[in-house]
């Protein structure tokens, strides 16, 4: 929740979807590049990777699977973004609340570190349903040809996965979306509001702030989310593409990754995630302001 959101949940819960539906749209193909990045399997000796970059991945997506492939797996993020966002949002505000109670000089505004703990908050709250869209998402997005589709959208993959382990195969990767998303949830809003607050002029509201300056500061929060947020990022995708019984957690497949790529196996896919990391959470951010704003007009709060 925003400092300039006036009004119930409900106006953070459709301000957060817009924003959410804007972020996925804009920045799915490169989350594919990177997932089938961080997922394609260690080649065999003498033989050459099965992508050799970020380009290379895109070409050959292209190629064999036409533009639709850079967009598979998409349903399920954009079925989870709005109560996603809307918790993600409505999870920074009660965070806010928190800290707010137990910091001694009540009128002072939150530091940058109060806004990271604020901020954390959000990513427990999320990962209810994160951790399986996650899960699904990334499963479809590692189907590269028509003889090896296993799922045919998201629906029939969450069937699967139920029919093969139940609740637990769904959410698998859990504890490591909370690693993921918690100090990275905290980072993404600490630096959105304290990029907001740099930019504007002394006893202004941060709402009036222009277009380019909130594209700019919502890019920057999208930079140092994933900054933190990519080595968990690399485990995540690993652990829940694996097959059934290949890694028995967190500590499993750190060593694996390790052993197969060393330290560099653990930023695997960041030149697409950077590249997707401005745009995407510029738009995520406009969007959501932009839809409040809409939203305070058409409906003003009582």
């Amino acid at each position: 929740m925003s400092e300039n959101t006036k009004g119930g949940v409900w106006r953070d819960f459709i301000a957060g979807g817009v924003g959410g539906i804007c972020a996925v749209v804009s920045g799915h193909p490169l989350d594919t590049i990177k997932v089938r990045l961080q997922t394609m399997p260690a080649p065999a000796p003498g033989k050459a990777p099965l992508f050799t970059g970020t380009w290379d991945c895109f070409i050959k997506t292209i190629k064999y699977e036409g533009v639709r492939g850079l967009y598979k797996g998409m349903a399920a993020p954009i079925t989870g973004v709005s109560p996603i966002f809307a918790l993600s949002f409505f999870g920074f505000g009660v965070g806010k609340d928190i800290v707010s109670k137990i910091k001694t000089d009540k009128s002072a505004k939150l530091s940058f570190g109060e806004l990271l703990l604020a901020g954390g908050f959000s990513g427990i709250l999320t990962t209810v349903i994160m951790a399986p869209g996650e899960r699904i998402k990334c499963l479809l997005q590692i189907q590269q040809s028509s003889a090896e589709k296993m799922y045919n959208g998201p629906v029939d993959c969450a069937k699967k996965l139920y029919k093969e382990g139940g609740i637990r195969s769904i959410y698998r990767g859990t504890v490591l979306t909370l690693c993921r998303d918690i100090p990275a949830s905290g980072m993404y809003f600490a630096t959105y509001e304290g990029i907001k607050n740099l930019l504007t002029p002394a006893g202004e509201d941060p709402s009036k702030l222009s277009i380019g300056k909130v594209l700019f500061a919502g890019g920057m929060a999208g930079i140092f989310n994933w900054v933190v947020a990519i080595p968990a990022d690399v485990l995540k995708s690993r652990f829940q593409t694996a097959p059934e019984g290949k890694f028995s957690g967190v500590r499993d497949v750190f060593q694996d990754v390790m052993r197969t790529d060393g330290i560099r196996g653990m930023y695997k896919g960041i030149v697409p995630v950077m590249l997707r990391a401005f745009p995407a959470n510029a738009c995520c951010f406009l969007g959501f302001e932009a839809a409040l704003k809409f939203l305070n007009y058409a409906v003003p709060p009582s």
